[in-house]
């Protein structure tokens, strides 16, 4: 380990090296999606606050993961890409040469899964408000619940570095995971895709009995043609096409 790692460098020399490391990357033609921090708030969202949260909130990570505030807050997170269970990103630490982290998350199990996409029957008005985090305070109790919730606890999480820190979580790990939760905030269905769930799936599943009541009042009440596309419309969804149907048979079609 190089003790060079651990020299002070001053803010203006960590962003003015960020800077350069960014101009080089660029040069090669390389796609950055860099974590920029605005204000002193690392989050703002309900997504992005209950990500930091929720890594805070375990006791392997509490101690380990304040490291890496600064580095996100001075740009350090040079690229931060959030796929299907992985994170890659580059982080700028004392060295020329930005390091390379990657976390992987484990997919949601089935049985977990299942049990939140049955519990948020009815609770969701729209996809818009899932993404805007505007659901009951049991849901939200519900998806942050530990090890049995969407977000992941520390044995679903591996992590990697190229730094020379012996530390599993190190500063440039920890600024990776802070910014995650300032991509959430951007990004809410991106949490989704890290935890290789289908975001439609859950919504759909959730609204199910609102457009059955709907279509039930539509049928009774105005007998108006109630298609799939209205209710997608509604709901912020994509849903199967029932245009030149009857109420009464989508109905049927739908709860068969």
């Amino acid at each position: 380990m190089s003790s060079k790692e651990y020299e002070y460098v001053s803010i203006a020399e960590k962003k003015a090296k960020a800077q350069k490391s960014t101009s080089k990357l660029k040069k090669k033609k390389i796609e950055l999606q860099p974590v920029i921090i605005e204000g002193r708030k690392l989050a703002r969202t309900w997504w992005g606050i209950a990500w930091n949260d929720n890594m805070e909130s375990y006791s392997d990570y509490e101690n380990r993961i304040g490291r890496g505030r600064s580095y996100v807050r001075n740009g350090a997170v040079l690229d931060l890409k959030i796929e299907k269970g992985v994170v890659n990103a580059l982080v700028q630490g004392s060295r020329t040469k930005p390091y390379e982290v990657t976390i992987e998350i484990d997919p949601l199990g089935d049985k977990v899964w299942s049990k939140i996409k049955k519990e948020c029957e009815g609770k969701i008005d729209s996809l818009q408000d899932l993404l805007e985090g505007k659901f009951p305070e049991a849901l939200s109790d519900l998806f942050t619940a530990k090890g049995k919730g969407l977000f992941p606890a520390p044995k679903e999480i591996s992590m990697d570095c190229s730094c020379p820190d012996w530390a599993v979580m190190c500063k440039h790990v920890a600024s990776v995971f802070y910014g995650i939760g300032a991509r959430l905030d951007q990004e809410p269905e991106l949490f989704f895709t890290l935890r290789n769930v289908n975001m439609e799936e859950l919504i759909q599943e959730a609204i199910q009995n609102k457009v059955e009541d709907m279509m039930g009042k539509a049928e009774v009440k105005s007998k108006r043609v109630l298609t799939g596309s209205d209710i997608g419309d509604m709901f912020g969804l994509e849903l199967e096409s029932t245009d030149n149907k009857p109420a009464s048979e989508v109905k049927k079609t739908k709860t068969d």
